[in-house]
């Protein structure tokens, strides 16, 4: 795919999710504003029903402010990253804040957290969560999750929640996000991945690659690609019971046949090779 092609893809993107952020509505296909995912309901109650079907305890969901819960994942990073207190976590499309906030609970006054988005409307609502809950270990920067604004070796343990999937040039992400991470440092994400190849129509179709469908990759790929930069300790472990949920993102098309959501978690060894060739800081 050729670098102008991935601009329009992320312009497609931060388009949809500014309307997200701004209005509430849905991202999703042909999916209503109640159907979830990573399509935000308009309703904080349905939000929050819907967090809690995909990982989040009740005490989750009411521990962060009002706003920061979109409803936009498609897991709970936070269950598979063991955050320990005075980590620095890096929030790859953080969103309003939601799983920023969890983890600076979890890290405490001594830790710190940073979420990374490239729409200037979502780091806008962010920061205000933050400000309306004190947050003072949360910091929101604008930019490309391809080349994160954080210096190298700089962070513990990199969280993500369904945004993988929404970059035209994952290896990229994956390169850069060993940048930024210590020796030693982790991976925990949650995304969707390929379980069986799209239909031509469905991965041509823009509001699917925007809903979190149509720019998945398969397990073998994204396994390849986190060698590739260097991870070792390369775990992608499907869920097949989030397709129940997937299969609302947009009713009647069958995504459920698939997608599906998985955890991903690698490691940095502690004893890397050259960093030449993996990314460079901003």
């Amino acid at each position: 795919m050729r670098p102008t092609n991935h601009d329009t893809i992320r312009q497609q993107v931060r388009t949809a999710y500014a309307a997200v952020a701004n209005t509430g509505s849905s991202c999703c296909a042909t999916a209503p504003a109640t159907a979830g995912g990573c399509c935000a309901p308009s309703d904080h109650s349905v939000a929050e029903l819907l967090s809690r079907g995909i990982g989040y305890s009740a005490a989750e969901t009411a521990a962060v402010p009002e706003g920061a819960n979109l409803g936009l994942g498609c897991g709970n990073p936070q269950a598979i990253a063991a955050l320990q207190p005075g980590e620095s976590v890096l929030d790859l499309g953080s969103g309003a804040g939601f799983d920023c906030f969890l983890a600076a609970r979890a890290v405490g006054a001594s830790g710190c957290v940073i979420g990374i988005d490239m729409t200037p409307d979502m780091i806008s609502k962010a920061r205000a969560n933050a400000s309306k809950g004190s947050f003072a270990n949360v910091e929101f920067r604008l930019g490309e999750i391809e080349h994160l604004p954080v210096a190298d070796a700089s962070i513990d343990v990199i969280i993500s929640n369904c945004v993988i999937n929404l970059s035209p040039d994952k290896a990229q992400v994956f390169r850069d996000a060993y940048r930024a991470l210590k020796p030693g440092g982790r991976l925990a994400i949650s995304d969707i991945v390929l379980t069986a190849e799209l239909p031509p129509d469905m991965q041509a179709e823009v509001a699917l690659y925007t809903g979190c469908v149509a720019g998945a990759a398969n397990i073998a790929d994204l396994a390849a690609m986190l060698a590739a930069a260097g991870f070792s300790a390369i775990r992608i472990a499907p869920k097949d019971a989030s397709r129940e949920y997937i299969q609302h993102w947009a009713p009647g098309r069958g995504v459920e046949n698939y997608i599906a959501s998985a955890n991903i978690e690698a490691v940095k060894p502690t004893n890397p090779p050259s960093p030449s060739g993996r990314g460079s800081a901003p």
